[in-house]
């Protein structure tokens, strides 16, 4: 009865995957490269082929060239919300769900709605539209991307506020790559195709300095080489099961690097197109009536973050942490540890155990690795 149930419950979702929209997604290294404009050229050739295609929100940023190709296409209204004050406006989800177009065009994936929005953040409102069976074509830069929050950061020495998690990049079906040479982009953006004059210079010294978008460059290239290898390893996958791969992330309430490892291993599991897991134990000095509110704070931040990127959550209680991580691995089939670096309290907690020297013989035994994260 169990497995008909199951059965019964996987051909169910077989009917709403393939009732699900398709989701395009256009990837730049920075604003300018062209994401927008090639998105509306591909509208007017789907508009061209008989696809009934309309634009649900487009930012042309004032851009001639991208706004002339707004002619011709048919634009659903945006929804208009009062914030302090001022008129501001809108993707409409639920006015484009009763239009069901074949094709929305929708721009600024990252972007964060008005206060009083049917959802808080636009990829949210990208995943209703898919849900609804309506295709989707979008766009993000790659500063946005919530795993590459601290390698964006540490290259530019700005920390993007506007994110996507990993897994939204996940369910696109085809990931396009929008490239400019970074002498051509500093081009555009000093013949003012990219920004308003006032903010030339300002960005020339900052985000546009070139060695920040060759390494931008670089990221996105990686970013939309390693999807395309994800898409390829899970059709390889559904024809050849084979060993697939779990990851399970170890974190501590002193880790002050917790979102790093799981930022990283969201990456590795994101790469691997696999099942990952964020470990936290509850030693006995960290009861609930005994660890610090700051500590309290930092863990249910790192687990909403960790839920965000994909990862299932387990929270363990035990003095013997090193049993619990061996524990766990065996109950979950976990091929890869993933932790911080040895100066991490996490790890000095694991070597002062006696069972160290035996979670290492477990982890061989099963063929399992330990990832040692900076």
């Amino acid at each position: 009865m169990e497995e008909m149930k199951q059965s019964a419950g996987e051909f169910l979702n077989l009917i709403k995957k393939s009732r699900r929209g398709k989701f395009k997604i256009y990837i730049g290294m920075s604003a300018g490269v062209g994401k927008t404009y090639r998105m509306l050229q591909e509208a007017h050739t789907l508009l061209r082929n008989g696809i009934d295609v309309k634009i649900g929100y487009i930012e042309t940023h004032n851009r001639n060239e991208t706004h002339a190709l707004l002619e011709g296409l048919p634009i659903i209204p945006r929804r208009k919300l009062f914030y302090k004050g001022k008129e501001l406006e809108e993707l409409d989800v639920q006015e484009v769900i009763s239009l069901r177009p074949e094709v929305v065009i929708v721009d600024e994936l990252a972007h964060t709605n008005i206060e009083g929005s049917r959802n808080k953040k636009r990829w949210q409102d990208v995943m209703e539209l898919l849900d609804a069976g309506i295709n989707v074509i979008s766009a993000v830069n790659i500063q946005h991307i919530e795993s590459l929050n601290e390698e964006v950061k540490s290259i530019t020495g700005i920390e993007v506020k506007e994110r996507i998690p990993d897994s939204v990049l996940a369910k696109a079906d085809e990931v396009v790559n929008i490239d400019l040479p970074a002498d051509e982009l500093i081009t555009r953006l000093k013949e003012g195709k990219i920004y308003e004059p006032a903010k030339i210079e300002s960005a020339l010294s900052n985000f546009f300095k070139n060695e920040h978008i060759l390494q931008l460059r670089e990221l996105a290239l990686k970013e939309v080489a390693s999807q395309v290898e994800r898409k390829v390893d899970t059709e390889i996958t559904l024809v050849h099961s084979g060993k697939r791969e779990k990851f399970l992330a170890c974190i501590s309430s002193n880790d002050k690097t917790a979102k790093n490892v799981i930022r990283k291993t969201a990456r590795l599991a994101n790469y691997y197109n696999s099942k990952w897991f964020v470990l936290y134990v509850q030693v006995p000095s960290e009861s609930s009536s005994r660890i610090p509110l700051d500590k309290q704070r930092h863990l249910i931040n790192n687990f909403k973050l960790a839920t965000e990127l994909g990862a299932e959550i387990i929270k363990e209680e035990g003095g013997n942490v090193s049993k619990v991580i061996m524990e766990q691995c065996e109950k979950r089939k976990i091929t890869t540890i993933c932790i911080g670096k040895p100066h991490l309290s996490l790890l000095k907690i694991i070597l002062a155990t006696n069972v160290f020297n035996e979670l290492l013989k477990k982890m061989s035994a099963s063929d399992i690795d330990l990832v040692i994260l900076s």
